[in-house]
C-alpha cells in the first residue's frame, strides 16, 4: 500500500492489491448480494471506493501487523459498501466483470476527471450513448454552446488522446495491451454509463 500512495502515476500497485485481496472482497459482497448481475456491480462500486479511501489512509495504524491490519481494513470497507449500497434494478445495470476490471474503471474514471469539462461530456456522449459528432453538436448549440460537428470530432480526438495520456503507462499495458485506440472502448469498458456521467 506504501508504494500505491508514493508513486500514484503508476498502477501497478493497486492492480497488485486488487489481485491478491479480490478474492475475499468478492466472496464478502456474493453472500451479501441478490443477484450474480448485482453482485459484480457491487464489487466494482467497492474497489472504486477503497482506491479512493486508499490515498489518505494512514500507515501508523497498520503498521503493526501490516499485513492482517490491511486486510481487515479492506473488509472493513467491503461492509461498509455492502450496507451503504443502493444498488439499481438488474436490468438497468450494463457492467460485465470480465470486460472490465475494477482497476481499469478507477484510472479511466481518473484520468476523465481530468479532461477540460466541455470536452469530457463530449467523450461521455459519445461513449455512453453512442452520439454521432452532428448530434452532439446539436444537443451543444440547444444547450447554447455553438459547436459545428468537425469541432466536436476534433473535441472528441482530442479527448481520446487525452484520455491515452493520463491512464498510467502500467494500466494502458495490463489491460488494453500494446496496440490500443481508446476511441473503440465498447460500452461495458467503463462499469457502467450511468457512473461514466456522475464523472461530467
Amino acid at each position: 500500500m506504501a508504494l500505491f500512495q508514493r508513486y500514484p502515476e503508476q498502477g501497478k500497485y493497486f492492480v497488485a492489491i486488487f489481485c491478491r485481496y479480490s478474492p475475499i472482497v468478492y466472496t464478502l459482497i456474493a453472500h451479501s448480494a441478490r443477484s450474480p448481475v448485482q453482485g459484480d456491480y457491487l464489487f466494482a462500486l467497492t474497489w472504486r471506493h477503497i482506491f479512493y479511501e486508499m490515498r489518505g489512509l494512514e500507515m501508523r495504524g497498520l503498521e503493526e501487523n501490516e499485513t492482517n491490519s490491511f486486510q481487515n481494513w479492506l473488509i472493513n470497507m467491503t461492509a461498509i459498501c455492502i450496507n451503504q449500497a443502493n444498488l439499481p434494478p438488474v436490468e438497468s445495470i450494463n457492467y460485465k466483470l470480465q470486460e472490465a476490471s475494477p482497476p481499469l474503471w478507477c484510472y479511466l474514471e481518473q484520468a476523465l476527471d481530468a479532461l477540460p469539462p466541455v470536452i469530457r461530456l463530449i467523450v461521455v456522449m459519445a461513449q455512453t450513448f453512442h452520439w454521432s459528432p452532428t448530434r452532439i453538436a446539436a444537443y451543444l448549440q440547444a444547450e447554447g454552446d455553438m459547436f459545428s460537428p468537425a469541432q466536436v470530432q476534433e473535441f472528441l480526438e482530442q479527448g481520446y488522446h487525452a484520455l491515452e495520456n493520463n491512464l498510467p503507462y502500467d494500466i494502458r499495458n495490463i489491460y488494453l495491451g500494446e496496440e490500443h485506440d481508446l476511441s473503440q472502448l465498447s460500452e461495458q469498458s467503463s462499469p457502467d454509463n450511468l457512473l461514466v456521467i456522475d464523472s461530467v
